[in-house]
């Protein structure tokens, strides 16, 4: 089937009122960004509906099977077109009707005549139509209300465009619409979810990832490469800042007792997160915190973790439970990376006994007998910086597959 172009919903963004237009050029801006291999891609704004074209048949496959990613579609329909002329109509239906698994299902026709001269009146275009392809592919019957398919014929004094498929979006609002965020990544399950969901709220993510060789292997850091490599299809660029973390972990299991060294370790990685947010003007951090799923997301835990900066901290799983959010993960493609069993940072030191419910003024006590700023300072300095996507897929993890 040859299909000259697709008709783009948008959803939420119709809701924007005088902002919309706003809304509607980054949804523009994103799709070619997200399609800017294709040469022939052309796009078409109107106020309700977004229409994309491409002379190229392989082209117009690429965009029907990438564009459920994109963020800021409610659906789309692959759409044909022909003369406006009833034998021409009646055999483009039919070709359209022909491609689909089609015996046993109920039909309707749905005109929308905005030619007016056309000879026929709406509803004897919708008799003629679907008479044709009801005694041309028998098998079908007629449902008004809920047809299994429906084939829906636009009228046009230029051309006659019509659709059957409806295939849902990625819904949401597109990416970079609701300003920046910084990610903090470990390479589980459950950061990458947070990286789709914030993205689905229009929001740009970037994301730091803490890497201490030699207790997690430059595997774990492919890993995570991997990870950004597939959040980068939902919203453009992602770009990871790699943190060299060992120092500053050997020395917190130094500086204080064993019970409080993954609460320490996670305020020092707000810390640090922070000073990387405000230099790349990300707005807020994200975190995949999940309420009460171990020692250091406790009530009291995040009271401690929060306390080390002002920055608004954003846990989109904090609510979610780990089979929905495993869900989720299978549903986006990280999940099968996520469970690759290279350890990371915090998996390694985490002590056998945790305090679930520190306190800001003790651990306060406990860390000021040891200079970390400095060995912050130099950890940000010495950060690493890789943007995503790329071409080629990251070796060093690939080849352990």
């Amino acid at each position: 089937m040859k299909w000259h172009e697709i008709l783009v919903r948008y959803g939420e963004i119709t809701t924007k009122g005088r902002n919309r237009n706003q809304f509607i050029n980054r949804l523009r801006d994103n799709i070619k960004a997200t399609f800017k291999d294709l040469d022939d891609m052309k796009i078409r704004l109107e106020r309700d509906r977004m229409y994309i074209r491409s002379s190229s048949d392989e082209e117009m496959e690429q965009l029907i099977q990438r564009l459920p990613d994109v963020f800021g579609i409610q659906s789309f329909s692959p759409v044909a077109e022909c003369p406006t002329d009833l034998d021409a109509m009646k055999a483009l239906g039919k070709e359209i009707v022909s491609t689909l698994d089609y015996a046993g299902k109920s039909f309707k026709v749905n005109v929308k005549r905005s030619f007016k001269r056309f000879p026929l009146e709406t509803y004897e275009l919708n008799r003629e139509l679907a008479s044709y392809v009801l005694t041309e592919l028998p098998g079908m019957t007629v449902e008004m209300k809920n047809p299994d398919i429906e084939l829906r014929v636009e009228v046009r004094e230029e051309a006659t465009y019509m659709m059957v498929d409806i295939i849902p979006g990625a819904a949401g609002l597109p990416v970079g619409s609701n300003g920046k965020a910084l990610l903090l990544l470990s390479g589980g399950i459950d950061s990458p979810v947070a990286a789709y969901l914030m993205m689905k709220r229009g929001v740009t993510v970037e994301a730091i990832h803490f890497f201490s060789p030699p207790f997690t292997s430059d595997q774990s850091l492919g890993k995570v490469k991997e990870l950004c490599q597939i959040i980068s299809k939902f919203g453009g660029k992602v770009k990871l800042h790699v943190i060299p973390f060992t120092e500053i972990q050997q020395t917190i299991q130094q500086a204080v007792p064993k019970n409080v060294t993954m609460t320490t370790t996670r305020r020092l990685m707000m810390k640090i997160s922070d000073i990387v947010r405000s230099e790349t003007k990300c707005k807020a951090l994200v975190t995949g915190e999940n309420l009460g799923q171990v020692a250091s997301q406790t009530l009291d835990s995040l009271a401690a973790i929060n306390a080390v900066t002002n920055t608004p901290i954003l846990r989109p799983l904090i609510t979610y439970d780990k089979l929905e959010i495993i869900d989720i993960a299978q549903k986006i493609g990280t999940y099968e990376t996520s469970i690759v069993p290279f350890e990371d940072c915090c998996t390694v030191f985490t002590p056998a006994n945790p305090k679930t419910k520190p306190r800001v003024e003790k651990m306060e006590y406990y860390e000021s007998f040891t200079d970390f700023d400095e060995m912050i300072a130099k950890a940000v300095r010495n950060r690493e910086i890789h943007t995503f996507p790329k071409k080629e897929v990251v070796s060093d993890f690939d080849d352990l597959l």
